[in-house]
């Protein structure tokens, strides 16, 4: 007797949870590689997960809130060994700008938009990411990497009350500069520059070669640890500098003050909020963050998409796009019940990961282990970090998100995209969500136009041929009816003409109808219009049309054969012209 089919095959059980693939496979060797990696992970993590809840206006424990959800989550669902989930710089921005730095409002986004994500991936909705071009991307992050960073400079200095707003922003800081606190000054300068330091010398190691002394071994470790834990060193070292001042009584820096203590409680993200003397109930709360709601789980996908794919195809192995959507939106959502505002890929300490060796997202567990026992234990020494170190960690962060090579790569190799570029590039200083609508809509403009206007060569003699370079869609029908037309109609005598739609792949009904009207002007007119290099789906189509006096044929020779025979065009070989030109109308 035959089985029954499962309700539930093995393939789509292990594509539901990526874990089932390595797990079995998993040993000592890879335990070892990614306690490691996550380990450093974990020291990168918390000082700017401090620092990036500052950019998005809350409390700094909720950066930590908002880093742990991911690691287990991903570990489970993620199909990247490599991509690290957590607070971001440009997601934190932009929940600082759609939740009006209130807690409540920013769990309710990250519940929200896991929401929106987690459907997403269920319906496999992902595509819709592709219509983000790359110079709005590239505009978008460049925008906010000047933004962000700006906006700590304020902090860098010990300046308050500075508005928000961006322009504003610059203005007061610029008028204001004279108030600067010298101690937060120079201790945020001097991390800053420790900071840099450490970087460049981890771009400045030398590789191993075999023979190498131990000792020379053990500094490269050394140097190396230290600049991959450089963020961690730094904040460590202001927070000693600035306990050591509050034990003899001065406090020169301004200090991140008191946090709340343990981890968060588990509960439902807050679905009405009391503000002033009144309840703002749910839907209220969802009309205060408009656009966010699908600008921020947008944005997540995307930035979250692009980083595992860049580290898939660096390290050889391959991502399922939409699983990674699952992955995602489930991490919002669940994190939402632990006070998390929205997460997503973070690229540096994706590096950092893959950079150290890990094999597997298990790595995930061990930074937030590292996390949770940061909020268990450590939240009290959170007090003494001055505002000054966490300025340097997010300037140093976002300052290589700024890509000044996307101008020129843009003007050497197609300079109308630099339209979108700059749309977004500038509009994001007004309003982060009308840059990025104005960029997706200039893209589609010139989109659509490339649709509404192919291009089409055009090779000149007795005879005419047209040669469309792309798929005909009704936009594009009266710019073909036009090339035809001016072609061989205006012309005096009138031309026969072949339509040569070798590269056609695709038409629809409002093309056909315009071929219609062709045929029969061409037929009042006494000559002929014919076709050729149609697709077997193109050929179905115009047949179908059942269109008066269709003529087509496998080649332009044969079409121009059929057309010197043809009554009505003896006189083609004696006109014929002998050195025929070809051209691209646009």
């Amino acid at each position: 007797m035959a089985r029954p089919a499962r309700c539930c095959p093995s393939g789509v059980v292990q594509r539901t949870l990526p874990i089932l693939s390595w797990l079995p496979h998993y040993n000592l060797r890879r335990l070892q590689l990614d306690f490691i990696a996550g380990l450093t992970v974990g020291l990168t993590v918390v000082p700017q997960a401090l620092a990036y809840a500052e950019v998005a206006g809350l409390p700094v424990q909720y950066g930590l809130y908002s880093s742990f959800a991911g690691c287990f989550v991903y570990c489970f669902l993620g199909t990247s060994r490599d991509v690290t989930l957590g607070p971001t710089a440009i997601m934190s921005l932009l929940v600082s700008f759609y939740t009006f730095r209130q807690p409540a409002y920013a769990v309710l986004l990250s519940f929200l938009s896991g929401a929106i994500q987690l459907a997403m991936g269920i319906f496999h909705l992902g595509f819709l990411l592709d219509f983000i071009s790359s110079p709005v991307i590239k505009g978008f992050t460049s925008a906010a990497s000047v933004t962000i960073g700006f906006g700590q400079v304020k902090n860098l200095l010990g300046l308050r009350d500075i508005p928000q707003q961006f322009l504003l922003q610059v203005y007061h800081t610029f008028r204001r500069v004279g108030e600067a606190r010298v101690g937060d000054a120079v201790l945020g300068l001097v991390c800053l520059g420790a900071l840099l330091a450490l970087k460049e010398m981890r771009g400045r190691m030398p590789a191993l070669h075999p023979g190498v002394p131990c000792c020379v071994r053990g500094s490269r470790l050394l140097v190396w640890a230290a600049s991959t834990a450089r963020n961690a060193l730094v904040v460590s070292f202001a927070g000693l500098t600035a306990y050591s001042f509050q034990a003899t009584g001065s406090q020169p820096f301004t200090l991140t003050g008191r946090t709340a203590e343990g981890l968060p409680p588990f509960r439902p993200p807050p679905f009405s909020v009391v503000s002033g003397n009144e309840t703002v109930p749910f839907s209220g709360m969802v009309q205060d963050m408009g656009s966010g709601l699908a600008v921020v789980p947008l944005m997540g996908l995307l930035e979250s998409i692009a980083i595992a794919k860049a580290f898939a195809s660096q390290n050889g192995y391959r991502i399922d796009a939409n699983q990674e959507l699952l992955a995602i939106g489930l991490t919002n959502l669940l994190g939402s019940f632990v006070s998390s505002y929205p997460v997503t890929g973070s690229f540096g300490r994706t590096a950092v990961n893959a950079q150290t060796g890990v094999c597997t997202p298990a790595g995930g567990l061990v930074t937030g282990a590292v996390v949770l026992l940061s909020l268990a234990y450590l939240t009290p020494l959170f007090y003494y970090i001055p505002k000054a170190a966490l300025a340097a960690v997010i300037i140093t962060a976002v300052a290589p998100l700024f890509d000044v090579g996307i101008f020129r790569t843009l003007w050497r190799v197609k300079r109308l995209d630099l339209v979108p570029l700059c749309a977004t590039f500038l509009l994001c200083f007004w309003e982060v969500q009308y840059g990025i609508i104005a960029g997706v809509l200039v893209s589609g403009l010139l989109l659509l136009h490339a649709v509404a206007r192919p291009r089409i060569q055009v090779t000149e003699g007795e005879v005419v041929v047209l040669r469309p370079a792309s798929g005909l869609h009704f936009p594009a029908a009266e710019a073909l009816r036009e090339a035809v037309y001016s072609r061989a109609l205006k012309v005096t005598p009138p031309r026969c003409a072949i339509l040569d739609c070798t590269h056609v792949s695709s038409i629809d009904s409002t093309v056909v109808a315009g071929l219609e009207e062709l045929l029969e002007e061409f037929r009042h007119r006494g000559v002929s219009l014919v076709f050729s290099g149609l697709q077997a789906p193109i050929l179905w189509i115009l047949l179908t049309a059942e269109l008066r006096g269709f003529q087509h044929f496998s080649t332009v020779e044969e079409a121009e054969k059929h057309l010197r025979e043809e009554p009505g065009t003896e006189s083609y070989h004696a006109n014929e012209s002998p050195s025929p030109k070809s051209r691209i109308d646009q």
